[in-house]
Protein backbone atom coordinates (compact mmCIF):
# COMPACT_ATOMS: atom_id res chain seq x y z
CA UNK A 1 0.00 0.00 0.00
CA UNK A 2 1.37 3.37 -0.89
CA UNK A 3 1.03 6.23 1.57
CA UNK A 4 0.93 9.93 0.86
CA UNK A 5 2.85 12.57 2.74
CA UNK A 6 1.99 13.32 6.35
CA UNK A 7 -1.10 15.49 6.45
CA UNK A 8 -1.73 15.92 10.10
CA UNK A 9 0.27 15.49 13.28
CA UNK A 10 -0.06 16.13 16.97
CA UNK A 11 3.11 16.25 19.00
CA UNK A 12 3.37 16.09 22.73
CA UNK A 13 7.10 16.16 22.40
CA UNK A 14 9.25 16.45 19.30
CA UNK A 15 10.74 12.99 18.74
CA UNK A 16 14.43 12.50 18.94
CA UNK A 17 16.01 11.73 15.60
CA UNK A 18 16.39 8.01 15.07
CA UNK A 19 20.01 7.17 15.83
CA UNK A 20 21.54 4.30 13.94
CA UNK A 21 23.72 1.68 15.49
CA UNK A 22 26.87 2.71 13.68
CA UNK A 23 30.30 1.10 13.79
CA UNK A 24 32.77 2.44 16.32
CA UNK A 25 36.47 1.88 16.80
CA UNK A 26 37.55 -1.24 18.62
CA UNK A 27 38.59 -0.69 22.22
CA UNK A 28 42.37 -0.62 22.79
CA UNK A 29 44.15 -3.71 24.00
CA UNK A 30 44.14 -4.04 27.78
CA UNK A 31 47.78 -5.02 28.09
CA UNK A 32 49.43 -8.25 29.17
CA UNK A 33 47.66 -11.51 29.90
CA UNK A 34 48.68 -11.17 33.54
CA UNK A 35 46.83 -7.86 33.79
CA UNK A 36 43.53 -9.03 32.37
CA UNK A 37 43.33 -12.06 34.67
CA UNK A 38 42.99 -9.65 37.64
CA UNK A 39 39.65 -8.35 36.33
CA UNK A 40 36.76 -9.24 38.61
CA UNK A 41 33.02 -8.56 38.51
CA UNK A 42 30.16 -9.05 40.96
CA UNK A 43 28.88 -12.61 40.81
CA UNK A 44 25.23 -11.71 40.19
CA UNK A 45 26.21 -9.36 37.36
CA UNK A 46 28.46 -11.99 35.80
CA UNK A 47 25.70 -14.63 35.83
CA UNK A 48 23.20 -12.17 34.33
CA UNK A 49 25.67 -11.28 31.59
CA UNK A 50 25.99 -14.99 30.77
CA UNK A 51 22.30 -14.95 29.88
CA UNK A 52 21.14 -17.08 32.81
CA UNK A 53 18.47 -14.60 33.87
CA UNK A 54 18.04 -11.08 35.25
CA UNK A 55 20.35 -9.77 37.97
CA UNK A 56 17.50 -9.99 40.48
CA UNK A 57 16.88 -13.62 39.53
CA UNK A 58 20.59 -14.35 39.97
CA UNK A 59 20.59 -12.68 43.40
CA UNK A 60 17.71 -14.96 44.42
CA UNK A 61 19.62 -17.99 43.11
CA UNK A 62 22.68 -17.00 45.14
CA UNK A 63 20.64 -16.25 48.26
CA UNK A 64 19.09 -19.74 48.00
CA UNK A 65 22.57 -21.26 48.20
CA UNK A 66 22.49 -22.72 44.69
CA UNK A 67 25.72 -21.07 43.49
CA UNK A 68 29.25 -21.92 44.57
CA UNK A 69 32.64 -20.32 43.92
CA UNK A 70 35.73 -22.50 44.28
CA UNK A 71 33.71 -25.08 46.21
CA UNK A 72 32.24 -22.60 48.69
CA UNK A 73 28.59 -21.49 48.80
CA UNK A 74 28.50 -18.00 47.29
CA UNK A 75 26.95 -14.90 48.80
CA UNK A 76 25.50 -11.83 47.12
CA UNK A 77 28.27 -9.34 46.42
CA UNK A 78 31.03 -11.90 45.89
CA UNK A 79 33.39 -10.97 43.07
CA UNK A 80 34.71 -13.48 40.55
CA UNK A 81 37.44 -13.56 37.95
CA UNK A 82 38.98 -15.77 35.29
CA UNK A 83 40.67 -18.11 37.80
CA UNK A 84 37.52 -18.85 39.81
CA UNK A 85 35.40 -21.99 39.35
CA UNK A 86 31.73 -21.02 39.43
CA UNK A 87 29.01 -23.65 39.64
CA UNK A 88 25.23 -23.66 39.65
CA UNK A 89 24.48 -27.13 40.97
CA UNK A 90 26.78 -29.38 38.96
CA UNK A 91 26.98 -27.01 36.01
CA UNK A 92 30.25 -25.09 35.60
CA UNK A 93 29.89 -21.48 34.40
CA UNK A 94 33.10 -20.39 32.76
CA UNK A 95 34.56 -16.89 33.00
CA UNK A 96 35.70 -16.38 29.41
CA UNK A 97 37.31 -12.99 28.78
CA UNK A 98 36.81 -13.42 25.04
CA UNK A 99 33.04 -13.50 25.65
CA UNK A 100 32.96 -10.18 27.49
CA UNK A 101 30.69 -8.64 24.87
CA UNK A 102 27.08 -9.86 24.87
CA UNK A 103 25.40 -11.22 21.79
CA UNK A 104 22.66 -8.97 20.37
CA UNK A 105 20.26 -10.20 17.71
CA UNK A 106 17.54 -8.37 15.76
CA UNK A 107 14.52 -10.40 14.63
CA UNK A 108 11.68 -9.38 12.32
CA UNK A 109 8.73 -11.07 13.99
CA UNK A 110 5.79 -11.99 11.76
CA UNK A 111 2.21 -12.18 12.98
CA UNK A 112 1.29 -15.62 14.28
CA UNK A 113 4.24 -16.25 16.62
CA UNK A 114 4.40 -15.97 20.40
CA UNK A 115 7.29 -14.53 22.42
CA UNK A 116 7.48 -17.47 24.80
CA UNK A 117 9.27 -20.82 24.96
CA UNK A 118 6.23 -22.66 26.28
CA UNK A 119 2.68 -22.42 25.00
CA UNK A 120 -0.16 -24.76 26.05
CA UNK A 121 -1.81 -24.16 22.66
CA UNK A 122 1.28 -25.27 20.77
CA UNK A 123 1.56 -22.09 18.70
CA UNK A 124 4.83 -21.27 16.86
CA UNK A 125 7.44 -19.52 19.01
CA UNK A 126 9.95 -16.87 17.98
CA UNK A 127 12.63 -18.88 19.83
CA UNK A 128 12.28 -21.70 17.30
CA UNK A 129 13.76 -19.42 14.64
CA UNK A 130 16.82 -18.24 16.58
CA UNK A 131 20.34 -19.70 16.34
CA UNK A 132 21.20 -22.28 19.00
CA UNK A 133 23.39 -21.24 21.96
CA UNK A 134 25.48 -23.70 23.96
CA UNK A 135 26.34 -21.99 27.24
CA UNK A 136 23.68 -19.27 27.52
CA UNK A 137 20.17 -18.47 26.34
CA UNK A 138 18.43 -15.76 24.35
CA UNK A 139 16.59 -13.17 26.43
CA UNK A 140 13.77 -11.30 24.67
CA UNK A 141 13.90 -7.54 25.19
CA UNK A 142 10.23 -6.69 25.48
CA UNK A 143 7.39 -8.58 23.85
CA UNK A 144 5.07 -8.38 20.89
CA UNK A 145 1.68 -10.04 21.04
CA UNK A 146 0.61 -12.87 18.76
CA UNK A 147 -0.93 -10.58 16.11
CA UNK A 148 1.78 -7.90 16.17
CA UNK A 149 4.82 -7.91 13.87
CA UNK A 150 8.09 -6.00 13.74
CA UNK A 151 11.32 -5.55 15.64
CA UNK A 152 12.26 -7.87 18.47
CA UNK A 153 15.68 -7.64 20.12
CA UNK A 154 17.34 -10.60 21.81
CA UNK A 155 20.50 -10.66 23.91
CA UNK A 156 22.50 -13.02 26.10
CA UNK A 157 23.04 -10.27 28.69
CA UNK A 158 20.42 -9.91 31.41
CA UNK A 159 21.83 -6.54 32.47
CA UNK A 160 21.51 -5.14 28.94
CA UNK A 161 17.96 -6.50 28.69
CA UNK A 162 17.02 -4.78 31.95
CA UNK A 163 18.60 -1.51 30.78
CA UNK A 164 16.40 -1.48 27.69
CA UNK A 165 13.19 -2.67 29.34
CA UNK A 166 13.00 -1.07 32.79
CA UNK A 167 10.39 1.74 32.90
CA UNK A 168 12.72 4.15 34.71
CA UNK A 169 14.94 4.44 31.60
CA UNK A 170 11.96 5.48 29.40
CA UNK A 171 13.28 3.81 26.24
CA UNK A 172 11.18 4.79 23.22
CA UNK A 173 9.15 2.25 21.26
CA UNK A 174 7.91 3.31 17.83
CA UNK A 175 5.08 1.64 15.93
CA UNK A 176 3.30 1.84 12.59
CA UNK A 177 -0.45 1.47 13.22
CA UNK A 178 -3.21 0.79 10.68
CA UNK A 179 -6.82 1.55 11.58
CA UNK A 180 -10.15 1.66 9.81
CA UNK A 181 -11.11 5.28 9.18
CA UNK A 182 -9.40 8.54 10.08
CA UNK A 183 -8.83 9.89 13.59
CA UNK A 184 -10.50 13.18 14.45
CA UNK A 185 -8.55 16.08 15.95
CA UNK A 186 -10.18 15.35 19.31
CA UNK A 187 -9.18 11.68 19.20
CA UNK A 188 -5.59 12.58 18.35
CA UNK A 189 -5.55 15.02 21.25
CA UNK A 190 -6.86 12.33 23.60
CA UNK A 191 -4.16 9.88 22.59
CA UNK A 192 -1.37 12.39 23.22
CA UNK A 193 -2.73 13.90 26.45
CA UNK A 194 -3.83 10.65 28.06
CA UNK A 195 -6.49 7.95 27.95
CA UNK A 196 -7.62 5.87 30.92
CA UNK A 197 -6.71 2.18 30.83
CA UNK A 198 -7.35 -0.51 33.43
CA UNK A 199 -3.74 -0.23 34.62
CA UNK A 200 -3.54 3.58 34.59
CA UNK A 201 -3.26 6.55 32.25
CA UNK A 202 -1.36 6.16 28.98
CA UNK A 203 -0.32 8.66 26.30
CA UNK A 204 1.76 8.73 23.15
CA UNK A 205 4.68 11.15 23.14
CA UNK A 206 4.23 11.42 19.36
CA UNK A 207 1.36 10.71 16.99
CA UNK A 208 1.37 11.47 13.27
CA UNK A 209 -0.98 10.75 10.38
CA UNK A 210 0.89 8.81 7.69
CA UNK A 211 -1.95 8.76 5.16
CA UNK A 212 -3.49 5.80 3.41
CA UNK A 213 -5.79 4.63 0.66
CA UNK A 214 -9.42 3.60 0.82
CA UNK A 215 -10.87 3.00 4.27
CA UNK A 216 -7.53 2.23 5.93
CA UNK A 217 -5.31 4.84 7.55
CA UNK A 218 -1.75 4.56 8.86
CA UNK A 219 -0.37 6.39 11.90
CA UNK A 220 3.08 6.55 13.46
CA UNK A 221 3.18 6.52 17.28
CA UNK A 222 5.88 6.63 19.97
CA UNK A 223 5.61 5.77 23.66
CA UNK A 224 8.12 5.24 26.45
CA UNK A 225 6.82 2.14 28.16
CA UNK A 226 5.87 -1.38 27.23
CA UNK A 227 2.68 -2.42 29.00
CA UNK A 228 0.81 -5.43 27.66
CA UNK A 229 -1.06 -4.62 24.39
CA UNK A 230 -0.76 -0.93 25.29
CA UNK A 231 -1.00 0.51 21.76
CA UNK A 232 -4.05 -1.56 20.87
CA UNK A 233 -5.76 -0.79 24.18
CA UNK A 234 -5.19 2.94 23.78
CA UNK A 235 -6.92 2.97 20.40
CA UNK A 236 -9.69 0.73 21.71
CA UNK A 237 -10.26 3.17 24.58
CA UNK A 238 -11.35 5.83 22.09
CA UNK A 239 -13.45 3.42 20.03
CA UNK A 240 -10.90 2.61 17.29
CA UNK A 241 -9.83 -0.92 16.35
CA UNK A 242 -6.26 -1.54 15.19
CA UNK A 243 -6.18 -3.81 12.14
CA UNK A 244 -2.39 -4.02 11.87
CA UNK A 245 0.44 -3.14 14.25
CA UNK A 246 4.16 -3.21 13.59
CA UNK A 247 7.08 -2.13 15.80
CA UNK A 248 9.66 -0.29 13.72
CA UNK A 249 12.07 0.95 16.41
CA UNK A 250 13.13 0.08 19.94
CA UNK A 251 15.36 2.70 21.57
CA UNK A 252 18.37 3.41 19.32
CA UNK A 253 17.73 0.43 17.06
CA UNK A 254 15.59 0.60 13.92
CA UNK A 255 14.14 -2.41 12.13
CA UNK A 256 16.34 -2.80 9.02
CA UNK A 257 14.08 -2.23 5.99
CA UNK A 258 15.67 -5.14 4.13
CA UNK A 259 15.22 -7.65 6.98
CA UNK A 260 12.32 -9.87 5.90
CA UNK A 261 9.75 -11.35 8.25
CA UNK A 262 11.04 -14.41 10.05
CA UNK A 263 14.69 -13.43 9.47
CA UNK A 264 17.26 -12.43 12.10
CA UNK A 265 20.49 -10.44 12.14
CA UNK A 266 23.21 -10.64 14.79
CA UNK A 267 25.06 -7.39 15.49
CA UNK A 268 28.80 -7.53 14.97
CA UNK A 269 31.33 -6.50 17.63
CA UNK A 270 31.57 -2.86 16.55
CA UNK A 271 27.81 -2.33 16.43
CA UNK A 272 27.38 -4.04 19.78
CA UNK A 273 29.97 -1.72 21.34
CA UNK A 274 28.20 1.23 19.74
CA UNK A 275 24.86 0.13 21.23
CA UNK A 276 26.36 -0.27 24.69
CA UNK A 277 27.95 3.18 24.48
CA UNK A 278 24.59 4.75 23.60
CA UNK A 279 22.98 3.21 26.69
CA UNK A 280 25.54 4.34 29.25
Amino acid sequence: MKTRKQSKSVKKKTPVAKPKVAPVSRAPETGTDTAVTTITVKLQKFLAQKGLGSRREMETLIADGKVSVNGQIATIGDRVGAEDVIRIGKRVIRFNLKESLPKVLLYHKPEGEIVSRDDPEGRPSVFERLPHLRSSKWIAIGRLDFNTSGLLIFTTDGTLANRLMHPRFEIEREYAVRVLGELTDEQMKQLTTGVALDDGQAAFTYLADQGGEGANRWYRVILKEGRNREVRRMFEAIGITVSRLMRVRFGPINLPPWLKRGQWLELDENKTRRLLSLLR
